[in-house]
């Protein structure tokens, strides 16, 4: 009997069609629905900062160059993941990621926590010539992004294009988005302190490269490694307070 059906129903089209729309409809509620709840799902936080013009040309070079397919930003919550990664990811700490890249695919460690675990000046060696510091890496070097010059003229073009998507750079930051991202990487210059009144004081200003003359896609790169996992401290608070919870089987 039920061959019978399906062999009649697919020598009817329209009815073949109907059916197809159907299945499609169910499995397309089952992914939509949840989303009308999305504001009691995601977290806010009060300390969530945006990145800065130079974090956000070397997120640029992170998905140029393909780090994503490696490396996983996401951190679950199994008890091995947190033990080896740090606190679990949560949704806010990629509300201002377009696209976001969580992944799931690890060649190389998540590096959802990678800022501030290692110095800048190993993150340029690891990056110049990863077998320095990590003998079985498999991963491929990156020495030329220190001898390239970022390209800053259109960062301002950038953050509008992040801003029209809900990211909320203001006026002012989509302004001087070029002299901030030579600022944060030239801690000596008049541009520096332009950076943490527009970001925060806890934005790093420094030469990220080592090499205070010119702002290289390395300065770029290692500016964003350094700061995945610090644009909130929403993580870490959660940790406490689940760690500070009384054990209901007490």
């Amino acid at each position: 009997m039920p061959e019978l059906f399906h062999r009649k129903l697919e020598r009817t089209a329209i009815g073949f069609v109907l059916a197809i729309i159907a299945a499609a409809s169910v499995g397309g509620i089952v992914e939509i629905a949840p989303l009308f709840t999305i504001d009691e799902t995601v977290e806010t936080v009060d300390d969530m900062r945006l990145y800065t013009p130079l974090e956000l040309a070397g997120r640029n070079i992170y998905v140029r160059e393909g780090c994503y397919a490696c490396h996983s930003q996401m951190i679950r919550t199994l008890r091995d993941e947190v033990e080896r990664y740090g606190p679990y990811s949560l949704a806010v700490e990629s509300k201002y990621d377009h696209p976001m890249l969580w992944g799931s695919k690890r060649t190389g460690p998540d590096l959802a926590r990678i800022g501030g675990k290692y110095s800048d000046f190993w993150h340029v060696a690891h990056l110049s010539n990863p077998r320095d510091v990590v003998p079985e890496s498999n991963m491929p070097a990156y020495a030329w992004l220190a001898r390239t010059p970022l390209r800053m003229n259109d960062l301002a073009e950038h953050l509008q294009a992040q801003r029209v998507v809900g990211v909320p750079y203001t006026d002012a930051m989509i302004a001087n988005a070029s002299s901030d991202a030579y600022g944060q990487a030239m801690p000596d210059s008049t541009q520096s302190s332009g950076v943490s009144e527009r970001y925060g004081e806890k934005t790093t200003v420094t030469a990220f490269d080592g090499v205070a003359t010119n702002v290289t896609e390395m300065d770029a790169l290692v500016a964003y490694l350094q700061v995945l996992g610090r644009l909130t401290e929403a993580a870490y608070a959660n940790t406490a307070a689940t760690e500070q919870a009384p054990d209901p089987n007490d």
